[in-house]
C-alpha cells in the first residue's frame, strides 16, 4: 500500500485540525480511545484514513489500530499516524502522555484540499466528529481552518516565542478561527455568558464545560467578504479590547495575499519559475507568484560578436576538446541520480540542473573551493556541450577557461564565465541561469 502524500498534490490550501486535550490515563486504552474512534469512523465522510502506521504500515482497522499504539508504546508515550491511499489526502496523527507526564491526547488532521470542503454537509460532519471528541476528553483548545490561513494568522505562537507558546498554550483568544473549540478554562476567562453570545453560525455549550464555536457553514471559502465579517465580528466579541476595523482589514489583507495570482513569467524561465514557485509553502505561493512574475533576468553578458573572436592558443586542439568533454562528464556523474535527464545535454536538461542547484542552494552548502575549482568547470564545459550539440556550435579552445568560447551563429559564448556568474548565490543561479542563455544563444545564431 502507497500512501497518498499532502506533499504528492499540487501546491494548494489544505484543511488543519489541530486538537489540544487530555484523556484518562488510569483507564483501558480500548475503552478510552473507543469514542475517539467511532466519531471518526461515523463523520469522516470520503477522507477516512485507509493505513494505520506504527512501526509498520498496515491496512485501517480497530485491530491494527490497537497493534499500532502498542508496539509504539514506550515509558511515557504512544502514537501512529493515519493516512489515505486515493484523494483527498490525508495526514493524520494521535499523540498520547502517560504519568508521570501530565495527561495529553493530541490530534493532528490535515486532510489536501481544502477545496473538499466546500459542502455545507460535508463540513457539518466534521463539525461533529470535533464536537464529540471535544464533549468526551477535556479540551484546552481545538481549532480547524484553513492551513494557509493558519500560518497567515502566526499561529501557534503569535508573536511570542516558542517557550512562552509552550508553557502559555491559547490562553487567551488570539484569533478565532472556522472551528473552534475553547477549554472551561478559557470560557471561564473571557466569561461564559460572552462566550455564548458570540455572533456566529453555531455556539454551544458542551457537557463539560468547553465551548465550540463556528463562524460560517463552510470552510472552503474562508476568505470570502462575508466569511471574514463574520470572523472579524466573532473575534472583536470575544476580545473587546481590540478595534473591529483593524481586524476585519487585517483579515481582508491575509485573502488578498492568499488570492490566486496568474502567472506571467519571463518566457525563457517559465518552466523553471514554475517549479521555483511549487517549493514556496502553500500561504506564500501567490505572493512568489506575483514577485516573479515581476521580475526580469538581466540580459546575458558573456558574448561578444563573432567577428572579435579571440583565436585558440592551445598546443593540441583535440585534447583541449577532450578536457572540456571530461569536465562536463563530472556534471554528469555528479547529477546523473537526482537529474537522469543531463546523461542526455539538452536544453531541457540545462533547465533540470538549474533548479536542482537552485532547490540545494549548492553555492551555499557547498565549500567555495570546491565550486571554483570543481562545479565551475563542469558546468561552464556541461553548457557549452549543450551549445555545441543543439545549435550547431564550435568550440573555441583557449588555454585560459575563462576565455575559452562557443561559437553559435554570428556570436560567440563564453559558458566558463557564464558558469562562474551563475555560482556565485542562489539567487544568481536564476539571474544567470544556464537556460536562459541557452534561449538567447538559441534566438541570435541566425
Amino acid at each position: 500500500m502507497k500512501r497518498l502524500s499532502v506533499h504528492d498534490l499540487k501546491p494548494e490550501d489544505r484543511l488543519r485540525l489541530t486538537f489540544d486535550g487530555g484523556f484518562d490515563q488510569r483507564a483501558a486504552l480500548e475503552r478510552e480511545l473507543g469514542p475517539f474512534l467511532q466519531a471518526l469512523e461515523q463523520h469522516a465522510d470520503g477522507w477516512m484514513p485507509d493505513i494505520v502506521n506504527g512501526k509498520r504500515q498496515r491496512k485501517y482497522s480497530r485491530a491494527s489500530f490497537w497493534k499500532a499504539l502498542e508496539e509504539r508504546r514506550d515509558e511515557n508515550t504512544t502514537g501512529l499516524g493515519l493516512y489515505r491511499t486515493t484523494w483527498p489526502a490525508l495526514d493524520m496523527s494521535l499523540s498520547l502522555w502517560f504519568p508521570p507526564l501530565p495527561p495529553k491526547l493530541g490530534i493532528f488532521i490535515n486532510v489536501k484540499p481544502l477545496s473538499f470542503f466546500a459542502e455545507a454537509e460535508r463540513c457539518h460532519r466534521f463539525v461533529e466528529m470535533v464536537r464529540a471528541w471535544a464533549s468526551r476528553y477535556p479540551v484546552t483548545h481545538a481549532k480547524a481552518h484553513s492551513a494557509d490561513d493558519t500560518e497567515l494568522a502566526g499561529s501557534p505562537n503569535f508573536g511570542r516565542d516558542d517557550e512562552t507558546e509552550y508553557r502559555d498554550g491559547f490562553d487567551k483568544v488570539y484569533e478565532v478561527f472556522w472551528l473552534n473549540v475553547f477549554g472551561s478554562k478559557l470560557v471561564e476567562t473571557v466569561g461564559r455568558e460572552r462566550m455564548l453570545s458570540t455572533p456566529a453560525h453555531r455556539v454551544e455549550e458542551l457537557p463539560n464545560g468547553s465551548v465550540l464555536l463556528v463562524t460560517w457553514p463552510t470552510v472552503a471559502d474562508f476568505a470570502s467578504k462575508e466569511a471574514r465579517l463574520a470572523q472579524a465580528r466573532a473575534h472583536v466579541h470575544l476580545r473587546p479590547d481590540l478595534d473591529f476595523d483593524t481586524v476585519l482589514r487585517t483579515l481582508h489583507e491575509r485573502s488578498a495575499t492568499l488570492a490566486p495570482v496568474e502567472p506571467r513569467f519571463h518566457p525563457d524561465l517559465a518552466p523553471l519559475l514554475s517549479r521555483v514557485v511549487d517549493r514556496a509553502a502553500s500561504h506564500e505561493r501567490q505572493h512568489r507568484i506575483a514577485e516573479l512574475n515581476m521580475w526580469r533576468p538581466p540580459d546575458p553578458e558573456e558574448w561578444l560578436p563573432a567577428d572579435s573572436a579571440l583565436s585558440p592558443d592551445v598546443e593540441n586542439l583535440e585534447r583541449a576538446l577532450r578536457q572540456y568533454s571530461l569536465y562536463a562528464e563530472h556534471l554528469v556523474a555528479l547529477l546523473h541520480s537526482e537529474v537522469p535527464s543531463v546523461l542526455k545535454a539538452t536544453p531541457e536538461s540545462l533547465t533540470d540542473a538549474d533548479f536542482y542547484f537552485w532547490r540545494e542552494e549548492f553555492p551555499k552548502s557547498r565549500l567555495r573551493e570546491a565550486i571554483d575549482g570543481h562545479a565551475v568547470p563542469a558546468i561552464g564545459a556541461y553548457l557549452g556541450e549543450v551549445l555545441v550539440r543543439n545549435l550547431g556550435g564550435r568550440w573555441i579552445p583557449r588555454q585560459k577557461l575563462e576565455e575559452a568560447q562557443v561559437l553559435v551563429g554570428n556570436r560567440i559564448w563564453f559558458p566558463f564565465v557564464r558558469a562562474r556568474h551563475y555560482m556565485r548565490s542562489r539567487q544568481t543561479l536564476l539571474d544567470y541561469s544556464l537556460t536562459q542563455l541557452f534561449h538567447v544563444a538559441e534566438r541570435n545564431r541566425g
